[in-house]
């Protein structure tokens, strides 16, 4: 027992809650001014422990029924059929367990068959009833009580009326309806499920603006009430797709398991929450054209053991032993494009890219464009070489795949140390962004000599980029100014030489291999450096078919275009009239 004292009141809180007693639970004693001449305390009581000197009857407060302090309260399991004792009466203050309303406001308190006046917290059978009756449809979704708060209060009150209106429009479905055809006096029984369609979309539309735990109740109810819907057999075809029940039931159910994946990725749901939304998935009943669904909710929560062990790079194989038995990390192409799309967000590419290095899926077609994003990712981190020897593996290079814009797009990476921050899913959305280019923090330019290693290698292993009119990457190249270290004594004396003599092989080897056009921008570059152009038509020279080819191309050009002043110049017109003329002896 606890008492305090304060501005003459005294609460007296009753700490037995073992024993249901006829004993009040709350006492409140007003305590009355009594001077002290108005009484005198015998010897023998003020040898005592406790003395009375007043007391009042006490206020009573709202309690349950088998707490009530006036009447008595006779205890039973799961009596139903008839009040016990006097189980049934009540005072004004005495509150129904089961209803959690006002004893005196219940319309069961002693009805035959439910008589919740017999109902107390100490019986199993009364607690789960007062489950159902507090949490509704929520109760099957395996909520506590301590879990529910307004939202999904409100969500369980809009399932309610959802089920109502869907048992309806399901019910009409079924009845069809009676149509005359176009151009004829035939009827015929229609049956479009269209109507039910849009009435779930709807609710979903709703679900989609409540809070998310609410949401994913909301949608999961949804699905439990819809899934079970059939199509009536022979039913004339009608030109809408969602007219057929089969079909619209598939497309609602992919929505409901996108939008929930997405929570369950996104949302700060706890573990204990998703493991009861994927159970109630689990338990749903589904048809066999839908039972291949069965395990689409089968998502990790981020603190699952094998997940979180990869992400710190713990775990670089993605299986893990758990007592005798082989967990692989595979998850479905969509949760992989949720978590990449958030551990973007969140500028973890470090851990993204150790995830996406090691985890497996479904869908190895649309995985391949997020795994050529590793590149990507490697830059972000800093680590521009990482990042290139990602793009050259010996099997299924990304740079393979590169596209003349993404090229350019990993060059101005390297050569700058600045990126864009965004949050893409496949290489091509990277170049289709006009988000800032921002420096990255600890990246360091690569240097001359790598950058043209990187652009040569790239030629080599991708046919897009090789047959690509690059006149700004061959000038990008060629005007390069760096000091470089090629192995080789010429190289040590005359780095930059060397590097241009290199870079002007290549560029021979590709005009033999295809047409270059436009070509005349291309010899510009070379103005400062006549002795490697001449080097140029000394490659050329080994595929005479080709070489003849090229300088045809070159005569149109310089018929066709204003020609820049700079190939005019003595140092470039020299060696190119020279080839011109011969060109013309051989024709």
């Amino acid at each position: 027992m606890d008492t305090s004292v304060d501005a003459g009141v005294i609460i007296i809180v009753s700490d037995d809650e073992d024993e249901i007693c006829s004993e009040p639970s709350v006492l409140i004693v007003e305590v009355e001014d009594v001077k002290k001449s108005d009484w005198v305390v015998s010897p023998t009581a003020l040898d005592e422990d406790l003395v009375v000197t007043f007391s009042r009857r006490a206020e009573v407060l709202p309690h349950a029924r088998y707490d009530c302090p006036v009447h008595a309260f006779t205890a039973t399991d799961c009596v139903i059929d008839t009040p016990v004792a006097g189980n049934q009466l009540m005072c004004d203050q005495c509150f129904c367990y089961i209803c959690d309303k006002l004893a005196s406001l219940c319309l069961m308190w002693s009805q035959t068959g439910v008589c919740h006046c017999n109902s107390h917290k100490r019986s199993n059978f009364w607690n789960c009833l007062r489950d159902c009756m507090l949490l509704g449809g929520l109760k099957t979704f395996k909520l506590t009580l301590s879990e529910i708060d307004a939202p999904l209060r409100h969500a369980e009150m809009m399932l309610q009326r959802f089920r109502h209106g869907l048992s309806d429009l399901f019910s009409s479905f079924l009845k069809g309806k009676i149509v005359e055809l176009v151009n004829s006096t035939q009827k015929v029984l229609l049956h479009d499920y269209t109507p039910v369609y849009e009435f779930v979309s709807s609710f979903l539309n709703s679900a989609d603006k409540q809070e998310d735990r609410a949401a994913a109740i909301m949608r999961l109810g949804a699905a439990e009430d819809f899934i079970g819907h059939f199509q009536v057999s022979g039913t004339v075809p009608l030109p809408s797709p969602m007219s057929n029940a089969a079909s619209a039931k598939l497309v609602l159910l992919q929505r409901v398991i996108a939008s929930v994946q997405r929570q369950m990725v996104m949302a700060d749901f706890t573990q204990e929450f998703i493991h009861k939304l994927q159970d109630f998935y689990k338990r749903l009943c589904f048809p066999a054209e839908l039972r291949n669904m069965k395990n689409s909710l089968c998502v990790r929560p981020w603190d699952d053991v094998l997940l979180v062990s990869v992400l710190k790079g713990q775990n670089v194989s993605g299986v893990r032993k758990d007592k005798g038995k082989k967990d692989v990390l595979y998850e479905p192409i969509s949760v992989i494009l949720l978590r990449t799309e958030l551990l973007q967000q969140q500028h973890r590419y470090r851990e993204l890219r150790r995830y996406l290095q090691v985890v497996k899926t479904d869908d190895i077609e649309l995985f391949q464009p997020v795994q050529d994003l590793i590149p990507f990712f490697m830059c972000m981190e800093g680590d521009f070489m990482s990042s290139l020897h990602s793009l050259f593996p010996s099997v299924n290079a990304p740079a393979s795949r590169f596209t003349p814009d993404l090229f350019h797009f990993y060059l101005h990476i390297f050569k700058t140390a600045t990126a864009p921050k965004l949050a893409v899913m496949r290489p091509e959305e990277l170049c289709c962004s006009d988000a800032a280019w921002e420096p990255i923090k600890d990246a360091v330019p690569l240097t001359c000599a790598r950058l043209v290693r990187f652009a040569l290698r790239v030629q080599r292993c991708s046919s897009a980029v090789f047959t690509d009119e690059a006149k700004d990457v061959v000038n990008s190249i060629l005007q390069l100014q760096s000091d470089v270290l090629i192995p080789g004594y010429f190289q040590k004396v005359y780095p930059d030489q060397a590097l241009l003599l290199l870079v002007t092989g290549a560029l021979g080897l590709r005009i033999c291999k295809a047409p270059l056009s436009p070509a005349l921008p291309m010899l510009n570059t070379f103005t400062e450096n006549t002795w490697a152009l001449s080097w140029l038509w000394l490659n050329l020279s080994s595929n005479p078919e080709r070489l003849s080819s090229f300088l045809q191309q070159i005569v149109q050009e310089m018929k066709n275009t204003t020609v820049d002043v700079k190939l005019n110049s003595p140092q470039v017109k020299a060696p190119l009239q020279c080839q011109l003329h011969c060109y013309r002896i051989l024709v």
